[in-house]
């Protein structure tokens, strides 16, 4: 992001469901457009949305880009069971209401866009359409449908899909992912995992020496300026918080279960890395960051999407 782009954004702290949230702004308040609200996922913050708010604000949007609960200058509350879905919806619906928005368009990615998604079946009224990326609606996997022997837990399913090394099932464990992601090798980390060249050592990976890792070049989509962005917040607050997230998974399973029947009612554009459903736009040649890796793409299918409303 260049002098002007930053200059450009905007941050303040605001008050919402009991924690200070920091919020990065673009675009006229006053604007007579509708509001763009952005979530973004692990290990991310808001600024992982820097190009696709300046996109919007130059096209007369307002544009709101919180740090979710447990990062960057947001709260992070020590207790575990707080970053369930409904904690981290409940912060979504009272910055809305703190910020006086009734209705806005949502953005999400990753683990924003999985929060997104139940945004949409827990408050649709909020939400005016949505665009999610990289993260498709499993139902299976979010939610729980009957009581029968026959419902999977969340961390069940990706240990019988993937095996019990997978990250997500590691993560479960307190401390264990805590290791891994020590605040100490925060540039090392944000910038393997940016990369996708991120191999854990317990998923039989080899770390490298981080200097050695230093030495690897950045695609042209991620500069030093940027990786150094995250990692000085990550060196500051670490990853717990993030990492929280994924525990909560199988809390989120039965909590949601009153809308297993639920349909996202909300009008929705998925942009994917891979051709995860049939009504998805496909981006060739993109990793999981797609928001950064293809952001004149993603910005354009963006804006497509919602001038339509």
């Amino acid at each position: 992001m260049d002098g002007a782009a930053a200059a450009a954004i905007r941050h303040r702290t605001v008050e919402a469901n009991g924690i200070a949230m920091h919020v990065a702004e673009s675009g006229d308040e006053g604007s007579p457009r509708a509001v763009v609200v952005f979530l973004h996922g692990f290990p991310e913050l808001w600024y992982s949305w820097r190009h696709q708010m300046q996109h919007l604000a130059a096209r007369g949007y307002r544009c709101v880009a919180p740090d979710l609960r447990g990062y960057g200058g947001t709260d992070a509350p020590p207790d575990v069971a707080s970053y369930s879905a409904f904690h981290v919806v409940g912060d979504v619906v009272a910055l809305l209401d703190a910020l006086g928005l009734a209705k806005v368009f949502v953005v999400g990615h990753d683990w924003g866009a999985i929060i997104a998604w139940y945004l949409c079946l827990f408050r649709p009224d909020r939400v005016t359409a949505l665009v999610n990326t990289s993260v498709a609606f499993m139902r299976h996997v979010f939610i729980r449908a009957g009581a029968g022997a026959g419902a999977v837990k969340t961390t069940d399913f990706f240990s019988r899909t993937y095996g019990p090394t997978y990250y997500i099932c590691r993560f479960q464990e307190p401390g264990v992912a805590e290791k891994e992601f020590s605040p100490a090798n925060a540039r090392y980390i944000v910038r393997q995992i940016l990369c996708n060249r991120f191999t854990s050592e317990a998923a039989g990976g080899a770390k490298p020496a981080a200097a050695a890792a230093d030495e690897e070049p950045l695609p042209p989509w991620l500069t030093e300026a940027d990786v150094d962005r995250f990692a000085s917040e990550f060196e500051r607050t670490g990853f717990t918080g993030g990492i929280n997230y994924y525990r909560n998974m199988d809390r989120n399973w039965e909590l949601a279960a009153p809308w297993a029947d639920a349909k996202v009612a909300v009008p929705t554009r998925f942009v994917a890395d891979v051709p995860l459903l049939e009504d998805v736009v496909v981006i060739p040649g993109a990793g999981h960051f797609i928001q950064q890796e293809k952001a004149d793409e993603v910005s354009h299918h963006i804006y497509d999407f919602i001038s339509k409303f």
